[in-house]
């Protein structure tokens, strides 16, 4: 579930979804006020269809690790579902419950929902092919304690006391291997046949404990793949591709891109492309790939493909020099990865089917605006646009906002927050010539969070807070477009400043939608933050940074000139007038909102008698 700024708020699973979207809009008597509240702010809804329940069990946990939604549950110790840990990396492995996938010499196998199943499973394995479960460092410490109870038992070959060689032992682990991998059956049907057995001979507590363990091996031996045990970084591509109904755009297809980062689906995106009618859906793809990969800050080591496409050593050269390191394209054919591209081909489908004109709309609205306003401004891209503005209650603690804007949608994780702190009193002038020269001198200087620069910056202060852009890109020799934004008399945008020029816009453009946005939000940021300063007391009045002036006096200049700005303009007679003020009261308010003046007036030589 999205807000309107496009922020998850909720991640559910459900076998059918329309009856679990339906009951949220539904009255339910006793439905608790954090439901009602989740519910006022939904926008949208997202979803990704899986093959089986468990999937649908492991993304619901992957996702909501990754995106921490407001309304879920979160759990604090950040515990997640266990795997079957096999230590390949040591010369006797041995076999482990674990909860967490590191890139070690082990071998993972899950994630798998139920824990208690993991623990008998293990339990099995080591008896059946006699693993051993004990601590020593081996082979240094062969014969140095003598053998423990389960060799005595004949659950361990005693690897410890020598009589178990290594190779011996490693057969034992190519079994266990064998059966995690799904080559289980043979043991199921070793089991059920005690089972029976023990059932007709009476002996009904001895089958029922036959019957959990062939639970547990079915329960382990379940598979799923939106989380593999390899730990690596894919992106898993599928393209599908239909004729346009009204044969007015050509060729309509969706390319879904799911990402796997670490070994776990954490997240999806779908892309609308128009085809030429002759083109086909392996051109397309290849297609996407070198636009998409072209600007994107990450290239993975491997891409998964629904199908092979033209050029692929071409592409795979491409990727590569992106990438800085070797990366590759592959088409499974079988197995675990071949399902998870039908997956995404199956979400592909979907949304071009029932989402294509939401899909169009969303387009218009986001990367066509972006090309409207790059056309506009002769730009060969505008992809990444930041904004800047100063909040301030008459000059005291000034902020700086950055916001940026990435395709059109805003990219909150680049939001910066500036505290002005070279200048002092109400000039917004000096104050973002502050915060733009820290902003790039920062990136200049190496800083990660501030590295990626903007295609273009758009300055909420039209021409002036323009060149004050352009003086401070100047001066750090960096060449970036900047455009101000232009406002008419309702402070509303009526086209950008560019080049000396003013270029109008028109109101009903999605260009000019984007722009519009752009404003409010960069606005709602720079307030926002000077809200949370002033809700710790960190803001107040300016006048009480003059001395002599305390809070009866300030209190008596408000109540007198009603704003900050008449209190500024007055003289020193005009405030005199206010109660409780003095002469000297007086001339240091006017001396402190007109600093050159007072200056110039200390250094007039005294009268001589």
């Amino acid at each position: 579930m999205h807000d309107e700024n496009d922020t998850i708020l909720y991640v559910g699973k459900a076998v059918d979804l329309h009856n679990r979207v339906r009951s949220y809009f539904r009255r339910i008597r006793g439905r608790g006020p954090q439901i009602l509240k989740m519910v006022e702010q939904i926008s949208r809804f997202e979803y990704i269809v899986t093959d089986s329940e468990l999937e649908a069990l492991v993304l619901e946990n992957n996702l909501i690790k990754e995106h921490s939604p407001k309304y879920n549950t979160l759990l604090k110790d950040d515990k997640t579902y266990p795997y079957i840990k096999v230590t390949l990396g040591e010369e006797y492995p041995r076999i482990l419950f674990s909860r967490e996938m590191k890139k070690d010499k082990s071998r993972y196998f899950g994630p798998y929902t139920s824990a208690a199943a993991v623990k008998e499973t293990i339990d099995l394995l080591n008896k059946l092919f006699k693993i051993g479960t004990c601590n020593r460092n081996l082979p240094k410490d062969i014969g140095l304690e003598r053998a423990c109870l389960n060799h005595h038992i004949g659950q361990c070959d005693a690897p410890c006391q020598g009589q178990c060689s290594e190779a011996a032992y490693g057969e034992n682990v190519k079994g266990v291997l064998e059966f995690l991998k799904g080559h289980y059956q043979p043991e199921i049907d070793r089991l059920t046949a005690k089972m029976l057995e023990a059932s007709e001979e009476l002996r009904f507590e001895e089958a029922a404990r036959y019957r959990d363990t062939i639970d547990s091996i079915r329960q382990v031996g379940e598979r799923q793949k939106i989380t593999e045990t390899s730990g690596e970084d894919r992106d898993v591509l599928a393209i599908a591709l239909a004729d346009d109904p009204d044969h007015v755009t050509g060729r309509n297809a969706v390319v879904q891109v799911f990402f796997v980062r670490g070994g776990k689906l954490i997240g999806r995106e779908h892309f609308l492309l128009t085809a030429d009618d002759t083109d086909d859906p392996a051109h397309v793809l290849g297609a996407f790939i070198s636009q998409y990969y072209r600007d994107t800050p990450f290239v993975p080591r491997e891409l998964m493909l629904d199908r092979d496409v033209p050029d692929r050593a071409l592409l795979e050269e491409f990727l590569t020099g992106r990438r800085g390191s070797k990366a590759t394209i592959r088409i499974p054919r079988k197995g675990i990865k071949e399902k998870l591209v039908a997956m995404a081909r199956e979400n592909a489908e979907m949304v071009l089917a029932r989402d294509r004109d939401r899909l169009m709309r969303e387009q218009l609205r986001t990367i066509g605006a972006v090309r409207e306003i790059a056309d506009l401004l002769g730009l060969e891209k505008a992809d990444r646009m930041e904004s800047y503005d100063i909040s301030n209650i008459s000059g005291f603690d000034s902020v700086g906002s950055m916001i940026v804007f990435d395709k059109g949608k805003p990219k909150k994780s680049d939001y910066r927050k500036f505290k002005i702190k070279w200048v002092q009193g109400p000039n917004d002038y000096a104050s973002m010539e502050e915060v733009l020269t820290r902003r790039f001198r920062r990136a200049l200087e190496g800083d990660e969070s501030f590295k990626t620069l903007p295609d273009v910056i758009l300055m909420d202060g039209g021409r002036g807070q323009g060149n004050v852009a352009l003086d401070v890109l100047r001066e750090l020799g960096l060449d970036i477009p900047v455009a101000g934004m232009v406002k008419d008399d309702f402070h509303r945008t009526r086209g950008l400043y560019f080049n000396n020029v003013e270029l109008p816009i028109a109101r009903d453009s999605e260009g000019f939608k984007l722009l519009t946005r752009i404003q409010d939000e960069v606005h709602r940021f720079a307030i926002e933050y000077h809200r949370q300063l002033r809700s710790k007391g960190q803001v107040h009045s300016v006048l009480d940074d003059i001395e002599g002036i305390g809070p009866a006096r300030r209190k008596a200049l408000l109540r007198t000139f009603k704003t900050m700005e008449a209190i500024r303009d007055a003289s020193e007679e005009e405030l005199l007038h206010a109660p409780s003020m003095n002469a000297a009261a007086a001339r240091r308010v006017w001396d402190y909102f007109h600093p050159a003046k007072a200056e110039g007036r200390l250094q007039e030589p005294e009268n001589m008698v």
